[in-house]
Order: structure tokens, then sequence, then C-alpha cells
């Protein structure tokens, strides 16, 4: 097993890969399986080693991270972590999207495919037949990135004293809001293309927005599901106050989790980044792929060195809509 005890934290942890890899490969966690501290990454240990505790009724107050230089170092990935937090815990991002892919850089390229659909299930090959051929290429365009943040403006002074678990709350509120900006990057993919001028398919309706517009919109995905509508707020008390979505089923769902379903099964998703002229509908499972360059980004150094005046967090990521075909648009005129 591991001395974590004795391992020298400094601001060179944050270089390269960051802090989390670097110290895992001075304190790889798989050498404490069968221990007390197994389930802890290396982070963790390095808490428990200084008795910092960031949550709970005992959680201690910003100062303890700065009894030291060692405890100093590790207090910007305190910070990082608590954004992470907010961005994951708000699930905008992670309900939408199919699959998140991790780069270091700020190109990438994606893949794609020129599957097509038999015209019958029961077709087979023949003995001796040719097996059809599925062309996978690298796309003309690539994903662009950009990046997303706030800054936070504090003294040293105005916080040391706070508990932990505050400031981890003003922290995850930051992290929410960097979602919410990633959302408005995710919806302009979706509905565009990834090169910004190959809109979705649109199916334009007259007159007010009916239960039989739903179901055509969802006919209309053929071998894909329309897993996932995101609407603008203004447009779901006209969802909810159709009959067809005072189902029980889909009634007992909204009371027990808060989440809105359709008779169908799509799940609605409300934000004001959606325009209130149109629902956007996709497969979840074939329509986005989030592409993240690094980790969340703060200035460690400033952080280190309680210099906590205009503290830029950020993180950059792109997003690459996966399967034309999985997604659509309905106009509301």
């Amino acid at each position: 097993m591991s001395d974590y005890k004795n391992i020298t934290l400094d601001r060179g942890l944050y270089v390269g890969k960051g802090f989390t890899y670097n110290l895992e490969q001075l304190d790889p966690s798989e050498n404490y399986k069968g221990t007390s501290l197994e389930g802890l990454d290396a982070f963790e240990r390095q808490l428990k080693r200084f008795d910092i505790k960031i949550s709970g009724n005992n959680c201690d107050v910003i100062d303890k991270f700065f009894a030291s230089s060692q405890t100093a170092a590790l207090f910007p990935e305190f910070v990082v972590r608590s954004v992470e937090s907010g961005i994951d815990n708000s699930e905008l991002i992670s309900s939408i999207s199919a699959v998140k892919t991790r780069i270091e850089g700020f190109d990438y390229r994606s893949i794609t495919s020129n599957l097509v659909e038999v015209g019958s299930s029961s077709e087979y090959i023949e003995e001796g037949g040719t097996i059809p051929k599925v062309d996978i290429t690298l796309s003309e365009n690539l994903v662009e990135l950009h990046k997303y943040g706030k800054m936070f403006i504090a003294s040293y002074e105005a916080l040391r004293f706070q508990k932990i678990a505050v400031f981890s709350l003003a922290l995850r509120h930051i992290g929410e809001h960097i979602a919410k900006q990633q959302l408005n990057g995710a919806i302009d993919v979706l509905v565009n293309g990834n090169d910004g001028n190959t809109p979705c398919e649109d199916m334009d309706i007259t007159g007010d927005l009916t239960y039989s517009d739903l179901v055509n919109l969802w006919n209309s995905f053929g071998s894909y599901k329309m897993t996932t509508l995101l609407v603008n707020p203004s447009v779901v008390p006209t969802l909810l106050n159709m009959t067809e979505f005072r189902d029980a089923a889909a009634g007992l769902n909204f009371h027990a989790t808060g989440k809105l379903i359709t008779p169908f099964g799509a799940q609605i998703i409300k934000s004001s980044h959606i325009p209130e002229e149109f629902i956007l509908a996709f497969d979840k499972n074939a329509a986005l792929e989030v592409v993240q360059s690094g980790d969340v980004s703060v200035e460690f150094d400033k952080l280190i060195d309680r210099q906590l005046e205009r503290v830029a967090v950020t993180s950059t990521c792109g997003f690459n809509r996966i399967t034309d075909d999985a997604v659509r648009t309905l106009t509301l005129n």
C-alpha cells in the first residue's frame, strides 16, 4: 500500500494532465483495495490526511485549507470538483447527450457512416452473396469548441471563516450556470448541424398545437425513438393541459420524480434557450455527442496564493450532431 501521508503537495501537480491524474500516479487508488481507504481517490485521501472536512455538520472553514503550503495546494482541486459537481448535477447536458468524449487539445473530428435501412427486416444474405458495406469515415467538419465560464469575485478575508460546505454550494451554482450556457450551444448544433448550415428536418403546423401534432412528430422518427422534447417554459402549460397528458402513469411519474413525460414515453425538458415558436425533439441515444477538452479550469496559482479576487472558472467543450435523422423540430405558427 502506498504511503499517502508522505506525498509532497505543491502547485506542480496542476501541470500537464491535472492535479487528480498526477496525484493518482504518485498514489494509485488500486493499492488500497481491501483497506479502510478503499473507495477514496488520491485527493480524498489527502483530505483525510490533513483532516479537512468539506461536508456535514462538522465541516471545516475555508481557512483550514490554508493551514500550510501543502493543504493550500488542495484548494484549487476542491474548487474544480465543486464546479464539476454543479455541472453534472444539473443533468442538463447528460440528459440530452448520447456520449461524452474527452480530448486533450482543441481539434476533434468525429466519424460518420452511410448506414441506411433495408427495405424489409426479412431480407438476408444468400449463401455466397455479397455482404452490404457500411463506410465509416471522418466527418467533413471539425467539432467547434467554445469556452464557457464565470468569474467569481471575493476576498480571502471575507471567505476564510465561512464553512467549506457553504462555499461549495456557491461553486456548484456556478457549475449549474455553466451547464445552462453549454445547453445553448448544444441546441444550436442539434437544430443547425455541425457546420451551422444543415438544419434538421422540420415539421410545420398551423393553428394551435394538438396531441395529433405530437403523434405525427413521434411517428416521423422511423427507426429512431423520440426520447426527448426540449420546449420553452411557455409551451409547457399547453402540453400539460392536453387531455392525453393527464394519463395516470404520466401523472404518477411527474408527482414521484418531478420529471415530465409524454404519454408515449418521451421526457420533456423545459429551457428558456428554446424559442417559443418550436419544439426540439430527438433520440437521446443517437443525436448528440459532447466533446470535452480537459477538465474544468481554474487559475490555481491565484487560489493557492489566496488571491481570490476575480478568479475565472471555465470549461471548454463542443457538440457534434451524430445522426441527422435522429433530430426533428416542430415549428409552431
